[in-house]
């Protein structure tokens, strides 16, 4: 009752709010006491609580069925409707109070008592759910209904034996069925009684023998109770009955591994992979971890190559088979064996965006900017929406030196976005490299800004954007300040130490430049390197020691340099900016 009147006083509250009149306007208000009007008026709400309710509105339909009872507060339908209404708008105390009430008015209504249980059960009162289930199972014995809610309510209740001995009354009445079987060994396994509960799902094995759910379902319990001789017997036994069967032979493949038998666990393994019935995408599920595997075991990688052939062969004309070979060979860098299974794989199936961005990757590793520009046209076509389509197709007009293509592929890359740091970061690097070689400065250095405000510590944007101010001689603080940055991040890089060595040089500090592009040229590729030759000419002619400046100026004319005045340098003997 006192969650009635609170309901009531709620609905009443919201009829006086929506008055704009004056407070003591109700007191002039007309009291209805025709009988027949109220009766018409408590329909006409009753109808429209029920439209709302149909259409889904069921907190109009609560506030209408509310003011309804201050009309009639006699129905227990209405009081029932309210018990359903609170439960989809997840009161449950309200729910258990409404369906009290219509429970108790009409205590033969089954409607009402099972919608008393449901609110008990919201309501975590689960032994008293199954006390409601108990009286309809009395009053209709011959539903069996009722007796299975009984039962799951007093599992749910945390009483197992109790649970269990009106599941097998239940049991009495049906014969053997699944659910109930199932559920009753659950509750056995709850009660650590392994063996009885292997006894109930035999029941349903010798009930229908060629049905081999049942025969995983028990060798499932014994794997979970660590009762392997048992468990491997059951799948021997599916065997016998199925010898390709493949959920068998992956148990007993596992069995074996675990036991170190890795010749067993091959042959078995194998086995259930050349079973073209067993599922593709069971098996790629299978055979997805070795890809992690891979990289910290050489050997798994025979396997999960030999598996992926597997695959291959049973589904040859499965898409999903060659992208994972590929995704194998990718992997361990056979990067002509991926693009191949790869281009298999468009081939049978041409809708999967990830494998053409496997694609595009391969030809961005193999440095082939040709095949990765017309790949990337055709992705940027087909998948106009997609992100990595326009930043590898403005990787490819970077390699190709397309820079005004470079930086409108790369424009659409940003427009159409994407919800990682990591790619927006390197389209933002890639479009400071591009506006750098077309002369574009200032929004060379807006992109590399961007770039590091998204990976402050990435040593490459750090490093080619303070050599590119360094070489225009602006902002040489900065440029300091970032290319010691990337020496800290990567301290035995020579090229960092050419950038900051000559970072140094435009700054006049001399001596500085020389310790460390000396420090960079103890790396013999540093050595090869014409770029940083010639620096350490210049910085030595700076220096004064001319005769050895020359040398290197020589050297790095020698290894292909080709600056603007290097050939003065060496023939004038002077430095020369």
């Amino acid at each position: 009752m006192r969650v009635f009147l609170t309901v009531i006083g709620v609905a009443g509250i919201l009829i006086t709010g929506a008055c704009s009149g004056p407070k003591n306007s109700l007191r002039h208000q007309t009291v209805i006491k025709d009988p027949a009007v109220l009766e018409q008026r408590a329909d006409s709400l009753f109808f429209a609580a029920q439209r709302s309710k149909m259409l889904g509105d069921f907190r109009t339909a609560i506030t209408q069925y509310s003011d309804y009872l201050r009309l009639n507060k006699n129905n227990p339908t209405v009081y029932y409707e309210l018990a359903r209404l609170f439960m989809e708008v997840q009161n449950p105390g309200y729910a258990l109070g409404f369906a009290r009430r219509a429970a108790t008015m009409d205590p033969d209504n089954h409607w009402f008592q099972i919608t008393l249980a449901d609110a008990f059960a919201v309501n975590q009162q689960f032994d008293s759910a199954a006390t409601v289930f108990d009286k309809l199972t009395r009053r209709y014995p011959e539903n069996e209904d009722y007796l299975y809610n009984k039962a799951m309510f007093l599992a749910k209740a945390n009483r197992p034996a109790a649970a269990l001995a009106v599941f097998a009354q239940l049991e009495e009445k049906t014969g053997v069925v699944e659910e109930v079987i199932y559920q009753k060994q659950r509750l056995l396994l709850k009660m650590s009684q392994v063996d009885a509960a292997a006894a109930e799902i035999r029941k349903l094995i010798d009930n229908n023998p060629q049905e081999l759910r049942y025969y995983f379902l028990l060798a499932e319990v014994y794997d979970a109770n660590d009762r392997v001789p048992e468990a491997k017997a059951i799948f021997q036994d599916v065997l016998r009955k199925d010898p390709d069967n493949a959920r068998a032979l992956l148990g007993l493949a596992t069995y074996a591994r675990k036991s170190n038998d890795k010749t067993a666990y091959w042959a078995f393994l194998t086995r259930a992979f050349a079973n073209p019935t067993y599922s593709i995408d069971e098996k790629v599920a299978y055979v997805y971890p070795y890809l992690q595997m891979m990289q910290l075991d050489s050997t798994k990688v025979e396997e999960g190559l030999e598996l992926t052939s597997l695959i291959v062969k049973a589904h040859p004309k499965d898409a999903k088979a060659y992208a994972l070979r590929g995704d194998m060979y990718s992997q361990v860098d056979m990067l002509d064996s991926a693009q191949q299974n790869y281009t298999k794989a468009l081939s049978l199936d041409s809708s999967r965006f990830s494998v053409w961005y496997q694609l595009m990757w391969i030809y961005s590793r193999k440095e082939d900017p040709n095949a990765l520009q017309a790949l990337s046209n055709t992705v940027t076509e087909k998948f106009p929406q997609e992100f990595m389509g326009y930043y590898f197709k403005g990787v490819a007009s970077f390699l190709l030196q397309q820079y005004p293509a470079t930086i409108n592929a790369l424009n659409k890359a940003l427009e159409i976005g994407s919800g990682e740091k990591k790619f927006m970061a390197d389209v933002q690097s890639l479009l400071g490299d591009a506006y750098h070689a077309t002369g574009q400065h200032q929004q060379s250095d807006s992109s590399y800004e961007r770039a590091l405000l998204l990976r402050p510590d990435d040593a490459l944007v750090l490093n080619n954007y303070s050599y590119y101010l360094s070489l225009r001689g602006e902002n040489l603080n900065r440029a300091a300040e970032l290319s010691k940055r990337s020496l800290e991040l990567e301290p035995d890089s020579p090229t960092y130490m050419d950038t900051y060595a000559w970072i140094l040089f435009r700054q006049d500090k001399f001596e500085d430049a020389r310790h460390w592009i000396e420090k960079a040229l103890e790396f013999p590729e540093a050595q090869q390197n014409p770029n940083v030759l010639e620096h350490y000419g210049d910085i030595l002619f700076n220096l004064k020691d001319v005769t050895k400046a020359v040398e290197y100026w020589q050297k790095a004319k020698d290894k292909g340099a080709t600056s603007v005045g290097l050939v003065r340098k060496i023939a004038e003997k002077k430095y020369i900016q």
